[in-house]
């Protein structure tokens, strides 16, 4: 195989993986007869994509000395609740030292596991100063949870400087336009389209041009969108997401909103808006058991 070939076919695998294609990407990792590490990454990666753990556990060894070991790190994190904290632990040691002498993906692994925790300045810190365009990407995520869509954007030029072209780059765009929201929702609209139309429909785009419909109060189309996002795979999350902001925003009584509540509660236990939600529903209880009547006798006894 010759450079520029392997050049092109990671490519593929790259865009693949990012517009969330991951069986693709797997596909074409396959294609690639020649050892490659970076091909490697992304396979691995696309499996802890679609949640198949056990294959990353079971081919990647805690005795590996490659790069490869901060995806067994990551596949142990997000299959395993017992053992997250050791997994932090090991991150938080591994960026004692000199970062730069690390590959790069122990570095988008560890964001992605900070990010999880909800830490994202320690993210932050392990991300400012790299310039890989997956590390600029993680690096607006986080501040775009964090609501500075103002630095958000210096990061959104920075990567357009970089490379405008790019899949993540114009994802990433999308992903600034929606929170920035307005007339950006239509901007953010068109990108998802037009990587559909230079790829395939993913999950992932589908979901991104629901989220445009329903923030240009678009419901009618969020729903169609969102119904082929079910026929593809009724359990996907962002789906369901999405599912329960279209039904309160289009009927806050709808009792589809408490089956897609069900459906989330059951299917994604470890998922942080479950976490979020079954956290506040504690509260509440254990508020209404704070501050509830002292009078426990029933009607009938208080009027007798």
């Amino acid at each position: 195989m010759n450079r520029n070939n392997e050049v092109s076919e990671l490519i593929d695998v790259e865009n693949a993986f990012y517009i969330g294609n991951y069986q693709t990407c797997i596909n074409e990792c396959n294609k690639i007869s020649k050892p490659s590490l970076e091909k490697d990454i992304f396979m691995y990666r696309s499996y802890i994509a679609q949640h198949k753990y056990r294959v990353v556990l079971d081919e990647i060894k805690s005795s590996n000395d490659t790069p490869l070991l901060a995806l067994r790190y990551l596949a142990e994190y997000l299959s395993n609740s017992g053992r997250k904290e050791a997994i932090v632990s090991i991150f938080d040691e591994k960026f004692l030292g000199d970062i730069n002498e690390l590959h790069v993906i122990w570095i988008i692994v560890g964001a992605i596991i900070y990010s999880n925790e909800e830490t994202y300045e320690t993210a932050m810190k392990i991300l400012v100063g790299n310039f890989n365009l997956e590390c600029l990407s993680l690096h607006m995520h986080c501040l775009l949870k964090m609501s500075r869509v103002d630095l958000a954007k210096q990061v959104a030029t920075t990567m357009q400087e970089k490379d405008d072209d790019a899949t993540l780059t114009q994802l990433s765009q999308a992903w600034l336009n929606i929170q920035i929201g307005g007339e950006k929702l239509q901007d953010a609209f068109f990108i998802f389209q037009d990587l559909c139309d230079k790829f395939s429909p993913t999950l992932l785009l589908l979901n991104g041009q629901a989220v445009c419909y329903i923030g240009q109060q678009k419901y009618d189309d969020a729903e169609q969108v969102l119904r082929e996002c079910l026929n593809r795979d009724p359990n996907n999350y962002d789906t369901l997401i999405n599912l329960l902001a279209l039904s309160q925003q289009r009927d806050k009584n709808s009792s589809q909103f408490s089956r897609y509540l069900a459906q989330l509660l059951d299917d994604h236990k470890s998922s942080s808006l479950v976490a979020a939600y079954n956290k506040r529903s504690a509260e509440f209880d254990r508020l209404v058991l704070q501050f509830g009547p002292s009078n426990t006798k029933s009607i009938d006894e208080i009027v007798a």
